[in-house]
């Protein structure tokens, strides 16, 4: 098994969870924001830990599940601002 997956795989998967963090987060008690905030963050620590576990670079030349942390911080932080504002 390959350790590196392809870049469309990488974002595929990244995809696919965060439709499923939008499903969960619409359906949240706490509201829509609240929730999504809550489940990134959660997303965040889940790449890491992966990310860890595997032992993937860090500063790799793939894309990995360091990345994609990066990308739920990135989502997790305009979410965070976004409620904040209204």
């Amino acid at each position: 098994m390959p350790r590196t997956l392809s870049p469309t795989r990488v974002l595929a998967r990244f995809a696919v969870r965060l439709a499923l963090l939008v499903a969960f987060a619409t359906f949240g008690g706490i509201g829509f924001g609240p929730s999504l905030a809550a489940l990134l963050w959660m997303s965040i620590i889940l790449c890491a830990v992966v990310g860890l576990v595997r032992r993937e670079p860090l500063f790799g030349t793939a894309l990995n599940h360091w990345d994609e942390g990066v990308a739920f911080g990135a989502l997790f932080a305009l979410v965070h601002l976004v409620e904040a504002v209204t």
